[in-house]
């Protein structure tokens, strides 16, 4: 509960009043201060009265790509059973205040706002809660509350469709051979029978030594395996225009772009970020969030020195057979890093954008595509030959 600057100059003027009055047995003062501290106590008990309000939200879509068009509705129903409501609200829509009429709303209606939601940036836009001021007549004390949850909108990076892939490598049990566009079938494991298994990949020997039906669970091992490495760190990224680094808005939709090409040809894709990434306070993971609202939730971190502890991770559990490492004019001094994979990883693409200068030809021994942004980096990937 807040009071008012009216309110507390009519609580001070009450103070004072009642104080002259019963100092000097002014009777028509003390009057005057009791009818001012009245007024401030019927004030406070107005205000204080909590309206019953049942408050939901629908986004339209709740994930959309950058640009594209999204709005929230909201509705509020007055679930008391007497009074109507008159109340001044309004809704959070990120940084913005959306105003929220609810005049006259009487007991058991609803009223509902629709308003746009601002996809101009990627990021993730909360919304709500709806913030609702009630405040008395004479405008001497206010009183906010918040009602309802609120709803993210997740804004991805925008996607530029490829039409290339990487052809991977196939894996043998004696390692690796070649390079293949087709998948071959490999046995992986054991597992316990379950209705609707193809009897043929029964293995008997096994089922008859363990006692019930064990068949063989095999894999494609030569579909290509892509690891997405995105360098999230300032550093990388120096170059801002209103605060915001294109570079790496850039290297987002990049990501983007190689992540939804290769779901789309059914090949196993890894995203992994250099700096830690945080999302409402906690670590997003790397599998515990979809990948387009990873990269929606993506921000610049301030850890400069972790790309070297990234890539001996990546030297050391060889996640996939193509690394694709996006990065910003700064990354380019972290090359050898990624150069000193190239034992580990057979493919390795790097894309650097918002560099002034060209990549020098054949630094680390990487394919380097240099690109001002995602759609200029889309063209460049689809003219790659050397997987």
């Amino acid at each position: 509960m807040g009071i008012t600057a009216r309110g507390v100059g009519l609580l001070v003027a009450a103070v004072v009043l009642l104080g002259l009055g019963f100092r000097f047995a002014y009777p028509e003062l003390t009057l005057l201060g009791a009818a001012a501290g009245a007024a401030v106590g019927y004030a406070a008990l107005t205000a204080a009265w909590r309206p019953r309000l049942l408050v939901s939200r629908r986004a339209d879509p709740d994930r959309v790509a950058r640009g594209e068009p999204a709005s929230m509705t909201l509705t509020v129903r007055n679930a008391g059973r007497l009074r109507s409501a008159n109340l001044l609200a309004e809704d959070r829509c990120g940084s913005r205040a959306v105003p929220v009429p609810l005049l006259r709303l009487r007991p058991g209606r609803d009223s509902e706002v629709r308003y746009d939601v601002p996809t101009v940036r990627r990021g993730v836009v909360p919304v709500g809660p709806l913030r609702v001021t009630r405040r008395d007549p004479l405008g001497l004390v206010a009183v906010a509350r918040p009602y309802g949850e609120t709803a993210p909108v997740w804004v991805h990076p925008r996607i530029h469709p490829l039409t290339a892939v990487p052809t991977g490598a196939g894996r043998s049990l004696d390692g690796r051979v070649d390079g293949v566009p087709h998948g071959s079938i490999t046995f992986n494991s054991l597992r316990e029978y379950v209705v609707g298994d193809d009897l043929r990949r029964v293995h008997w020997r096994t089922s008859a030594r363990v006692g019930e039906l064990m068949v063989r669970e095999n894999v494609d091992t030569s579909l290509p395996r892509l690891v997405v490495l995105l360098d999230n760190r300032a550093a990388a990224h120096p170059q801002r225009v209103d605060g915001v680094a294109e570079s790496f808005e850039s290297a987002c939709e990049a990501a983007a772009s190689v992540v939804t090409a290769a779901h789309r040809a059914d090949l196993p894709v890894l995203m992994l970020l250099v700096g830690p990434e945080l999302v409402e306070g906690g670590s997003a993971g790397d599998a515990g969030m979809p990948p387009l609202d990873r990269l929606a939730a993506a921000e610049l971190s301030g850890e400069d020195d972790a790309l070297q502890g990234v890539t001996t991770r990546l030297r050391q559990d060889r996640l996939g057979d193509t690394l694709i490492f996006l990065t910003g004019p700064g990354g380019r001094d972290g090359l050898g890093h990624v150069g000193a994979l190239r034992g580990a990883y057979p493919s390795v693409l790097v894309g650097v954008f918002g560099a002034a200068e060209p990549t020098p030809a054949g630094t680390a021994g990487l394919v380097v595509v240099d690109a001002v942004d995602g759609a200029q980096f889309a063209a460049e990937w689809d003219g790659v030959r050397r997987w």
